[in-house]
This record gives structure tokens, C-alpha cells and sequence, in this order.
């Protein structure tokens, strides 16, 4: 099976209603988070609407938006 490469576009007149984009999560600089796969951190760069950039202790990562797999605590 193959990606597709864009997502479905919506019909006018189709009777089902259209796809909700999600909208990405708000974070500041200072905020403590929690990643599914990097653990507790703390925000110590923004790039609005872009990516934050991490500190986790062992390691800084950059996570690109809608920030799906970080939560604020």
C-alpha cells in the first residue's frame, strides 16, 4: 500500500461534512511539557508556528508543529 500524497479535498456538494484540520497547540517559551517519546522537558526556543525547541535534559530536540506528541504540564 502506497501514502497518499495530498489529502482527499472536500466537495461542495457532497453530504458529508468536511474534514476538521486540528489545531496546533500553544506553548511559550519557559512552558514544561511532556513528549511521548522524548519524556518531561522544558521550551527554551520558539519558532511560531513552526517548531519549539526542547531541552530534555540529555538532549535538545527540535519538534516541528502541530505538536501532536508534546502536552503541557
Amino acid at each position: 500500500m502506497t501514502k497518499r500524497s495530498a489529502p482527499r479535498r472536500h466537495l461542495p456538494t457532497s453530504p458529508f461534512k468536511a474534514p476538521v484540520a486540528p489545531l496546533a497547540k500553544q506553548f511559550a517559551l519557559g512552558d514544561r511539557v511532556s513528549h511521548d517519546q522524548y519524556g518531561l522537558g522544558r521550551i527554551i526556543g520558539v519558532e511560531e508556528g513552526i517548531a519549539m525547541l526542547v531541552d530534555f535534559g540529555s538532549r535538545q530536540a527540535r519538534i516541528p508543529s502541530p505538536y501532536t506528541a508534546m502536552d503541557k504540564l
